[in-house]
């Protein structure tokens, strides 16, 4: 797949057809994860790049009471979708985030590395965006889905995912790209809300009686938030 043919599937018609919602759904379990992440941190201005329909930002905007919010996105119906969502101190953009000249706070970066033809060099092109970064990554690599391809093949076809981390690879690719790592922990969507089918519930039962790093690299269905400073911006103030 071309780079132009990766960024089409987002600025088109094909990824919105397969995902009418844009996420929306998980964007207040995703919210948890960050605050949570985030701890007593209170940024001022706060970015989110990849932003798609925007829910995270709004969840995100009462739990840490900053003043500017701006969610940027290169999908026009991603935007189209986020706009309907403004309010005083949220904006969102159809524009590529490298681009744009303003800094932040924080800068939030969630599940979009696995779409990017180039990670470390897109990671790399964001580092003097914020002071500090929080990434959500899929952990899609595992030993089922090595087992059982079809599960990756179906995670590109459907949701786009070109790239497939461990916990130890995406680490690696943030610090890779400059940043300093300052806390990681596994999270699980399958295993925090609610599931309604039977085959769910019975599969979710061996991730959650087994230790989630040991979970995550035998059966998936993990994710990665990762808690960064621009490593640069560190060291210049020490």
């Amino acid at each position: 797949m071309s780079a132009t043919a990766i960024t089409d599937r987002y600025t088109g018609d094909d990824y919105l057809a397969r995902n009418p919602d844009w996420h929306v759904a998980d964007s207040a379990w995703k919210a948890d994860q960050i605050a949570t992440g985030l701890g007593d941190y209170r940024p001022r201005t706060v970015c989110e790049v990849g932003c798609g329909a925007g829910e995270i930002l709004v969840q995100l905007q009462p739990r840490l009471a900053a003043e500017r919010l701006v969610g940027y996105d290169i999908a026009p119906a991603a935007i189209e979708l986020a706009r309907q969502r403004e309010s005083g101190g949220l904006v969102f953009r159809l524009e590529d985030a490298v681009q744009s000249p303003e800094h932040f706070d924080l800068m939030l970066v969630i599940d979009v590395i696995e779409h990017v033809e180039n990670p470390i060099g897109f990671l790399r092109s964001l580092r003097s965006k914020a002071d500090r970064t929080v990434l959500h990554v899929p952990l899609d690599l595992s030993a089922q889905s090595v087992l059982r391809p079809g599960r990756l093949m179906n995670a590109r076809r459907e949701v786009g995912h070109i790239h497939y981390f461990t916990r130890e690879t995406a680490i690696a690719t943030v610090q890779d790209a400059g940043y300093r790592v300052l806390s990681s922990q596994f999270t699980a969507v399958t295993l925090d809300r609610p599931v309604s089918s039977r085959k769910a519930r019975i599969a979710r039962l061996p991730r959650a009686a087994l230790p989630r790093p040991v979970a995550a690299r035998l059966l998936g269905g993990f994710s990665l938030l990762i808690v960064a400073d621009n490593e640069s911006a560190t060291a210049a103030q020490s």
